[in-house]
């Protein structure tokens, strides 16, 4: 996804490209607020243009563009691609929490809630897209798929999980291009042996040291080759499938391979993630910290910076609390009732998925009755 970052003078901007439509800014520049149109000159969008950025001395704003949009007005802009953005994230003072995604409507309330990036998790895509297990069953084409209609919903910074490549190490560098056209800002590559699993289950298996790091030498030139900047996660499964000191080897090795984030998945104390942290202090390191208990403790964003950590996942807050709201939803009905608890009124339903900005271009094309 290419992003053009538009510099302007004018301090109130109203209406943005979002997707086909327009929309006014909203978080993170909350302050953002006016009624006239913000316009720009002579410039057209080509394909495979899908964001354009606003900013002013104190608030920067990226939000999606339609393509083959002409847009008017006296700005200067550049390309940048989400990976930019994302990497200014990475270099930005604190730690980070990213809530997961599944689709296209949860990646948007990530946006709306202000965080600035998210995460396309396989355990929850292959939930909600097939009803599945994360047990490897999603496939290559159904992840490129579902995280393209995410990249394109959303103008944050959009995590891609890779599983392990789908393949050998040509099948990882045709995975990573592909996640670039997709529009991810980062991929996930792990060094489970295939079928994978969720990694805080039992019987995961892993590849051997030199096949885990090629799949990353692998990915970073297919990074080269595509003239992209897209971050690379390193993820090792093998505190689970062997021990911490070989865990420890792999998040050495995956640095120096030229990985821009480590994560070893399923460590099973406070003091084994102080130790990750200590090897190549100078790549960032994600936290997982699966919801509804999982292998690793959960601990506080502050405490994860104050180890060492650079981001912190939520992998399965939305998914879980989505299911938990159906299941009482569901409830309900049966019970013969209206789920009033948590639901959103039905103005706040076209709100979020766009209806009401929907109207408002809609009325751009509305023939006036002496035209008819």
């Amino acid at each position: 996804m290419q992003v053009l970052a538009i510099t302007s003078k004018i301090q109130n901007p109203c209406v943005c490209f979002h997707g086909n439509h327009f929309r006014k800014p909203t978080s993170p520049a909350s302050n953002i607020s006016s009624t006239s149109n913000l316009t720009f000159r002579s410039s057209t969008l080509d394909k495979s243009t899908t964001s354009i950025s606003y900013s002013n001395s104190d608030h920067p704003l990226i939000v999606p563009a339609a393509a083959n949009s002409s847009v008017t007005g006296d700005y200067n802009y550049v390309a940048e691609s989400p990976a930019k953005e994302l990497r200014r994230i990475l270099n930005s003072p604190g730690i980070h929490s990213i809530p997961a995604c599944f689709d296209a409507i949860s990646a948007i309330l990530v946006e709306r809630a202000g965080f600035r990036c998210t995460f396309a998790g396989g355990f929850a895509i292959s939930a909600a897209r097939l009803g599945l297990p994360d047990a490897g069953l999603i496939s290559y084409g159904e992840m490129v798929e579902q995280g393209r209609q995410i990249t394109q919903a959303v103008s944050i910074p959009v995590f891609g999980d890779a599983d392990t490549g789908y393949g050998n190490s040509m099948n990882v560098k045709r995975t990573v291009r592909e996640y670039i056209r997709a529009g991810f800002a980062a991929i996930s590559l792990e060094d489970q042996v295939s079928p994978k699993a969720c990694g805080h289950t039992q019987g995961r298996k892993v590849v051997s040291r030199e096949e885990a790091v090629m799949r990353i030498k692998a990915a970073v030139d297919a990074r080269k080759e595509s003239g992209s900047d897209i971050v690379i996660v390193a993820r090792s499964d093998s505190r689970q499938a062997d021990s911490m000191q070989e865990s420890l080897w792999r998040a050495k090795a995956f640095a120096d391979a030229g990985a821009d984030i480590i994560f070893l998945t399923a460590l099973t104390s406070k003091q084994e993630m102080i130790d990750l942290c200590k090897v190549a202090p100078h790549v960032p390191k994600l936290a997982s910290m699966l919801e509804g208990g999982g292998k690793t403790p959960i601990l506080s964003p502050t405490e994860l910076e104050s180890i060492g950590y650079k981001l912190v996942l939520y992998p399965l807050s939305l998914l879980g609390v989505s299911i938990r709201a159906m299941q009482n939803a569901l409830i309900s009905i049966q019970n013969g009732h209206v789920p009033h608890e948590s639901m959103p009124t039905f103005e706040e339903l076209k709100e979020t998925v766009g209806f009401n900005n929907y109207g408002l271009e809609e009325k751009r094309y509305m023939l006036h009755p002496c035209n008819k």
